[in-house]
């Protein structure tokens, strides 16, 4: 198929815009020059853009390994900001078979904080009908990275499940698609959440403010960790003999590799135990979010989408997230 771009098409756009890496104030709205698909990729009129950790890691340059491995040595390399995305087909590059003009679609975006963006066909699946553009913004990079740790865990019927971060993005995820897997769910969250997280599912809910999960006399069959720093020694001991520990991410730590060494460090643990203890990076394509947006319209899961800020007020929905004043997800709605 040959490039199809709208004759109407603009040569400029709004776009939240961080040319050096900082704090989300460092964030701001500039005119720029409108992207144009390339082979393999479509033009998106953004209609809303999700809010993660991703976003924010990227804009503040932390941990540092980040920009070792490719984003940017002295400065955020796409300047930028946002990856979750849903909006409207208006281009289509060449080679592009999967999507046509007008097609609704859900997925990732590098620089989605914009009035338009481009994205590879191979990171977008179809926007189901039943989501809004806000909610489906808010699912694809939290809600693939829950469904892949739900499936690596392998949760079965009856299990005991426990989801630390339960009030995030991926845990609100995670926390549904174990209780659509059958398994009884404890969730770890702030006591001001944990009515959400019940909505979504949790049969218990802990706060870690006042409790230590780790010294309960519990054992759950699975664990999976969204965030934070418990030591592995102490999420073990609190996993059953033969349990499995799927590390998410990971928040703190130092500067260098921020909260990744456990992940890291889990495979060569495991080697020395019965227990699977694993740590999760995932990428987010069609494949598995083909997988998720089946789910969301069987009524297993649907994105827990409880604020939303215009594009711009970015750095605004930055700040809170970092903060925690969050719960579930959030989005940036660019056009209604």
């Amino acid at each position: 198929m040959t490039a199809t771009v709208p004759t109407s098409a603009t040569t400029t756009m709004r776009a939240a815009v961080q040319r050096s890496y900082a704090g989300p104030e460092a964030m701001h709205l500039e005119t720029v020059e409108a992207p144009t698909p390339g082979p393999g990729e479509v033009l998106i009129q953004v209609r809303a853009a999700g809010i993660d950790r991703g976003v924010w890691h990227l804009a503040t340059g932390r941990p540092l390994v980040m920009r070792v491995i490719g984003f940017g040595l002295r400065r955020p390399r796409r300047p930028i900001a946002g990856g979750d995305v849903a909006g409207v087909v208006i281009g289509i590059g060449s080679g592009v078979t999967r999507f046509a003009l007008g097609d609704e679609v859900l997925g990732a975006a590098a620089g989605s904080y914009a009035e338009l963006a481009v994205a590879q066909e191979s990171a977008l699946a179809a926007k189901p009908s039943s989501l809004s553009f806000a909610e489906a913004a808010a699912t694809p990079v939290s809600g693939v990275t829950a469904l892949k740790a739900v499936e690596r865990a392998g949760i079965e019927p009856g299990q005991r499940v426990l989801v630390l971060g339960a009030s995030g993005g991926v845990g609100s995820f995670a926390t549904q698609l174990a209780v659509a897997a059958g398994a009884q769910v404890t969730g770890v969250a702030s006591a001001a959440k944990a009515a959400m997280v019940r909505a979504l599912g949790a049969t218990d809910v802990i706060d870690y403010r006042a409790t230590d999960v780790t010294s309960l006399d519990h054992e759950f069959d699975v664990i999976i960790d969204t965030g934070g720093l418990t030591p592995l020694r102490r999420l073990r001991r609190i996993l059953s003999p033969a349990g499995t520990l799927v590390i998410v991410g990971g928040e703190g730590g130092d500067a260098l590799m921020g909260g990744t060494m456990r992940a890291l460090r889990a495979p060569l643990a495991a080697l020395f135990t019965r227990q699977r203890l694993m740590g999760l990076m995932s990428i987010t394509t069609a494949e598995p979010l083909e997988a998720l947006t089946a789910r969301i319209v069987a009524g297993d899961v649907r994105p827990a989408l409880t604020r939303t800020y215009p594009l711009a007020e970015a750095p605004a929905a930055l700040a809170d997230l970092a903060a925690g004043r969050i719960a579930g997800k959030a989005a940036i709605v660019v056009a209604p």
